[in-house]
């Protein structure tokens, strides 16, 4: 199982535009999500595909192009700027020698880092671990020696469905906790609805700007992420 190191990790991005040229500001849009779930980009890699290689997704070519980057920047993460399929994440990071993170993964990491309150956290978590629960085969690689032979047959099936059942039970814990906040919730808002309170809700984007109108419309001063200016790819510098 690859460790997940604390600090900044050094990751290459890659893009592919998959049966058509992508927009620019999507691949800005992607390297500004990396920066902001902690990644310090050494890298980004670029391409055309017309559809996905269902076993590397990016194809082989391209598969050993970025193990000789991996190798030549120390990059410790690859973040693909797409949905992999379990068996596809499982397959490069076999190949590359690298952990491997997928778009879906790499929103919920910031997600995770964002969530403030207890239902915000409960939801990440819950969608983390369905998302887990797919992949879980690819933490246990290691032990894949032990399918055969005589003394070593079992122990790494049995752990999968040990972590199976766990991850089933917290699923089901947390479902029940959402149940209960939902009711709760639903007893406020018919308070307010009686008391006639007007409610606003501030939604957007990962850095649109959320916490900057907030504070202009109520002369608060809630945290409010800087964006600088001599990054390239970031047009609305200056307003």
């Amino acid at each position: 199982m690859f460790e997940h190191p604390a600090t900044s990790e050094r990751a290459l991005l890659v893009h592919l535009d998959i049966g058509t040229a992508s927009d620019p500001e999507e691949q800005a849009e992607f390297r500004l999500l990396a920066e902001v779930a902690g990644a310090q980009v050494t890298g980004f890699l670029g391409g055309f595909r017309q559809a996905p290689d269902p076993r590397l997704f990016i194809g082989s070519g391209k598969a050993d192009g970025l193990k000789a980057l991996i190798e030549t920047q120390g990059a410790e993460l690859v973040i693909i700027d797409h949905r992999l399929s379990p068996v596809q994440e499982r397959n490069l990071e076999r190949h590359l020698r690298c952990r491997v993170v997928d778009r879906t993964r790499l929103i919920l990491d910031i997600f995770a880092q964002r969530a403030r309150s207890f239902e915000g956290k409960l939801q990440v978590e819950l969608a983390q671990l369905r998302h887990l629960s797919t992949r879980l085969v690819h933490g246990w690689t290691h032990l894949e020696r032990q399918k055969g032979g005589i003394g070593l047959r079992g122990p790494g099936e049995t752990q999968l469905e040990s972590d199976r059942r766990l991850i089933g039970k917290r699923i089901s814990q947390l479902n029940k906790r959402l149940k209960r906040i939902i009711s709760q919730r639903t007893q406020s808002r018919r308070a307010r609805d009686r008391a006639a309170l007007a409610t606003v809700s501030l939604i957007g984007y990962t850095n649109a700007g959320k916490s900057t109108l907030f504070n202009r419309l109520t002369r608060s001063a809630v945290y409010e992420r800087p964006i600088s200016c001599s990054r390239p790819w970031i047009r609305p510098c200056g307003g």
